[in-house]
């Protein structure tokens, strides 16, 4: 794969495990367009490549993933809906790319994780994470939803938690994340997160490559299934939300750093047309 100039994520290999890293901590490894397409070829590279036994996708800098890069979609000069639909066409590739692929991939997460970053956590076989791991899903609070998202998040998460975190966009940390499903293994020291990430790709190299593959269908069979029947109605239903007044107050409150119009108690009258 030709490197493009601006890297934004990166793959090194070591003994059969590729370690995919989101390497833009300048904008907290938000979904911008160079990010998601240097992913989706990473993904597709090491998926093809018979030297890699399991994938190991992680970060640089304090946050794992902090979602759409919202003042990207915005100063694009695309329509909200181009916007929308571009970016939400890159989530669901990336996702059916973590999905589908033959390989296991494995979170290893000491940082934060918002909004779509979750859905890639949920995408994920298995998932380690340290003390200074927090989650939020906070498209509510911006006029949104967590649309394509909930379809690897939903066969993983409790149903009760999923109601609370999709409501009320609060954080919650990494024994919660654990308690509800969503995380496999939480540790109390960084070290550590690395310590039984090794541990797992060991023990994954001990499979054949089929045996693999064939168990991780088994697996994701539900995901799959919901994947492949709700994925255009909930990319239809994303573009129609970005689209909105109302998003389109909540997203530059977020980016001008104050509160939106339903928060500040104007109510919603201004921004619905």
């Amino acid at each position: 794969m030709t490197e493009p100039a601006d890297v934004v994520v990166t793959r090194s290999d070591s003994g059969g495990v590729a370690t995919i890293t989101l390497d833009s901590p300048s904008n907290r490894n938000a979904l911008s367009p160079a990010l998601t397409g240097q992913l989706r070829e990473h993904l597709a590279a090491v998926d093809k490549d018979p030297s890699v036994r399991s994938v190991v996708l992680t970060h640089a800098g304090g946050t794992f993933c902090a979602g759409a890069d919202l003042s990207a979609a915005m100063a694009s000069g695309l329509s909200p809906e181009e916007a929308s639909a571009a970016g939400t066409e890159a989530m669901t590739a990336i996702l059916r790319a973590v999905i589908t692929s033959s390989k296991p991939v494995i979170a290893s997460i000491d940082g934060h994780v918002r909004a779509g970053g979750l859905g890639i956590v949920g995408a994920c076989d298995i998932v380690v994470v340290g003390p200074s791991t927090t989650f939020a899903l906070t498209e509510a609070r911006l006029g949104l939803a967590p649309s394509m998202i909930s379809l690897t998040l939903l066969p993983k998460m409790d149903s009760r938690a999923a109601s609370r975190y999709f409501l009320t966009g609060e954080r919650f940390g990494p024994a919660e994340a654990q308690a509800i499903g969503l995380v496999t293994v939480a540790v109390d020291d960084a070290d550590e997160v690395r310590t039984v990430v090794s541990e797992l790709t060991a023990n994954i190299a001990k499979a054949s490559p089929q045996g693999l593959r064939e168990s991780k269908k088994v697996v994701n069979t539900l995901t799959t299934e919901l994947f492949e029947r709700l994925a255009d109605q909930r990319r239809d239903e994303s573009a129609a939300l970005f689209a909105s007044d109302e998003a389109r107050e909540g997203m530059t409150a977020f980016l001008q750093r104050r509160d939106p119009s339903w928060v500040s108690g104007s109510g919603v009258s201004g921004v619905t047309g």
